[in-house]
């Protein structure tokens, strides 16, 4: 396991699935296309809904990518904590009528401990409490040992996001350690604390929801899964946050240098070049793909982004238009 730079295991990801007969498509753009039910691309499946449900072929049944993201839910967070963020990179290798459980499995399995070289021992597995095939594949197949395996509920590893394909999930957690625990003599996976981290989401598609509780199975199951890039990069990079990831912390050096403020130094300081972080990331992808600010829709999201960077450079005593320099 060697210390690996993020744009670096985004081409090792992409080149791996496509030795397994995946098509690499570029990212799609945040906005979504013929689909009202979102305002911006929040997952790597987002947009190919309609591939998934079979009402239009795909240019190969076997596609990864890796696809922009924006999440805004947790937008007053983001600064105020290490972990949150409104811009990121999903990895993602989908199957659309092809290949199911098995292959998914034993591919993720091969990426994270063969190419990565991650040590076995240092990776945990959850399944759907329901669902014994993906148990009996992970441990018969894979050779996971049991007290590496837990069950969930619902509630964690089920995919659904509204209406659309959805399905019972598997998802592979990293061990930081001990010393980023809780202490407490029942911390395992599914902890509230920080040692065991969520790197990889194994969704097994086989069902169509209505988004009203009513599910449909689907006559050929699909896979998605998704991997956030920054995440698998903490990882590799052995730091703690998104914000201390090679390409992420060269934009936070900058910040730095503009504002001429050290960043580890002051806790509120740190909020504020977090926050002009991640923001300028989320606005440069969205001006890119066409979006501009207004009053309303995905452009308020725009102009509330650049404004809540705008204000934290004031805050750090910026007195000039500064953003622009950072994109």
């Amino acid at each position: 396991m060697q210390w690996t730079g993020l744009n670096e295991l985004r081409e090792k990801y992409l080149s791996f699935f496509e030795s397994k007969g995946h098509l690499r498509l570029d990212s799609f753009p945040l906005v979504p296309k013929n689909d009202n039910s979102l305002l911006l691309i929040n997952s790597g499946m987002a947009p190919m809904k309609k591939w998934f449900l079979g009402q239009e072929e795909p240019p190969c049944h076997r596609v990864t990518t890796c696809q922009k993201c924006i999440r805004t839910p947790d937008i007053e967070r983001v600064g105020i904590t290490a972990r949150h963020g409104t811009y990121f990179e999903m990895l993602g290798n989908f199957s659309f009528q092809d290949y199911f459980k098995k292959e998914a499995t034993a591919w993720a399995w091969e990426f994270l401990t063969k190419v990565l070289e991650i040590p076995a021992e240092l990776l945990y597995i959850s399944v759907y409490e329901d669902d014994d095939e993906a148990w009996d594949i992970w441990t018969k197949d894979i050779g996971i040992a049991e007290d590496h395996m837990v069950r969930f509920g619902k509630e964690d590893n089920f995919w659904e996001h509204g209406s659309g394909p959805c399905g019972p999930c598997s998802e592979i957690y990293f061990d930081r350690g001990p010393e980023h625990g809780c202490g407490k003599p029942g911390c395992k996976v599914g902890c509230d604390c920080d040692r065991y981290m969520e790197v990889w989401n194994l969704v097994f598609s086989q069902f169509d929801s209505d988004g009203k509780g009513n599910y449909t199975r689907l006559e050929r199951p699909n896979i998605d899964t998704g991997m956030g890039l920054e995440r698998l990069a903490c990882v590799m990079q052995g730091v703690g946050n998104l914000f201390e990831v090679d390409t992420v912390r060269a934009i936070l050096n900058h910040v730095e240098k503009i504002s001429g403020k050290t960043y580890g130094e002051d806790a509120k300081t740190d909020i504020s070049i977090r926050v002009i972080t991640d923001h300028i990331r989320s606005t440069t992808f969205m001006v890119s793909d066409g979006i501009m600010p207004s009053n309303e829709g995905r452009g308020y999201v725009l102009r509330r982004l650049l404004r809540r960077a705008a204000r934290h450079g004031r805050m750090l005593g910026i007195t000039r238009p500064f953003l622009t320099e950072l994109v």
